[in-house]
C-alpha cells in the first residue's frame, strides 16, 4: 500500500517545491493539497469537522491555489504523484479546470491524481458559481465535459450545467485516457453509487476501518452490476490530522482494500515539516 501526504500550509510558510522534493526522497508516493478559493465570513452551515466545534480552522482560508502549488511541486520532483485533496469542482469553470489539469498532467509526465468533491459551504459555492442544491449533478456534468476536452482533438459538449460548441483545447493529459478521477465523499449509498458509475476511485474520510471495508465492498458490488471491473478502482483513505499514523493502522486499512493512505502533515513551517516527514517516514515507511 502506498503512503501519501496532505499539505495544508500556505506557500509562504512551506514551499510545496521543497516539501514535495523531500517527501519524494523519503519514499512517500504522493503529495496532496486542498482547495478553498475563498472562505465566506458568514456561513449558514457549520464546518463539518467535529473537533473544531463547527468553526472552520484557520488554514481553510490560507490554502494556496492547488494547481499552482502542485505545478511548483512537480517542477522539483520526478516520481511522486500530485493530487488534489480535494478540488471543489462546482466552484471552478470546467473548461479552465480541464485546461489546468491537462497542462499539469502533461508537464509532470502523467503524475496527477484528480481528487474531487462538492464542498460543504453553501455561500462559498454560490459566490463561485456553484449550484449548491444540485452540486453533485453539476460535478457529474462538469467531469463529463472535461473528459471530452481531455480526449478529443475537436471537443464539443452539451449538458445541463455546461454547454459549448466545437473547440480545440490543448495540451491533452499525459495520463490516458485522462488522470484518475477520485471521488471524495462519505459512505452513503448515493455517494458510493457515483464512484461505481463514473469515478475511477474513492477517497473518503472515514472514522473506522469497518466503515471503509463496507464502502469498498459496496462500490465493487455496484460496479460489477454496472458492467465495470470491480477491481479497477483506486481506494484511497484520506486521513484527518491525527488519523492512521501507525503501522498497525495502515496494515488494517491495507487488509480492508486501501491502495493508498494520505497522511496529514501536522507542522506549519518548513523546518518543522521536514523534521516531521523524517520521523513519519521512519514510522510508516522505514
Amino acid at each position: 500500500m502506498d503512503i501519501g501526504l496532505m499539505h495544508v500550509t500556505p506557500n509562504s510558510k512551506a514551499d510545496p517545491a521543497k516539501v514535495a522534493k523531500h517527501a519524494e526522497e523519503l519514499g512517500f508516493e504522493s503529495y496532496w493539497v486542498g482547495d478553498h478559493t475563498i472562505v465566506p465570513v458568514v456561513s449558514s452551515i457549520e464546518y463539518p469537522g467535529a473537533k473544531h466545534g463547527g468553526k472552520e480552522p484557520y488554514y481553510v482560508s490560507q490554502l494556496p491555489d492547488p494547481f499552482i502549488a502542485l505545478a511548483r511541486a512537480g517542477a522539483t520532483t520526478t516520481r511522486i504523484k500530485l493530487g488534489t485533496g480535494i478540488c471543489l469542482v462546482p466552484e471552478r469553470n470546467p473548461i479552465l479546470t480541464a485546461k489546468q489539469v491537462a497542462t499539469l498532467d502533461d508537464a509532470c509526465g502523467g503524475r496527477f491524481l484528480f481528487g474531487i468533491g462538492a464542498g460543504w459551504n453553501r455561500e462559498e459555492s454560490t459566490i463561485l458559481g456553484g449550484d449548491f442544491d444540485h452540486r453533485w449533478s453539476q460535478i457529474k456534468d462538469y467531469i463529463a465535459a472535461m473528459k471530452v476536452l481531455w480526449k478529443d482533438d475537436i471537443s464539443e459538449y452539451h449538458g445541463r450545467f455546461i454547454d459549448f460548441p466545437a473547440v480545440r483545447c490543448f495540451p491533452k493529459p499525459a495520463h490516458k485516457p485522462h488522470p484518475p478521477v477520485l471521488i471524495g465523499s462519505i459512505s452513503s449509498p448515493h455517494a458510493l453509487k457515483r464512484v461505481a458509475e463514473w469515478g475511477d476511485g474513492w477517497i473518503p474520510v472515514i472514522s473506522s476501518v469497518d466503515q471503509f471495508t463496507q464502502g469498498v465492498a459496496q462500490v465493487r458490488k455496484m460496479a460489477k452490476e454496472l458492467g465495470r471491473d470491480p477491481n479497477g478502482f483506486d481506494f484511497t483513505v484520506f486521513a484527518l490530522e491525527q488519523q492512521w499514523r501507525t503501522k498497525a493502522d495502515l496494515k488494517a486499512l491495507a487488509d480492508a482494500g486501501a491502495n493508498r493512505v494520505v497522511l496529514w502533515i501536522l507542522q506549519p513551517d518548513l523546518t518543522s515539516i521536514l523534521k516531521e516527514l523524517d520521523e513519519l517516514a521512519c514510522t510508516v515507511i522505514g
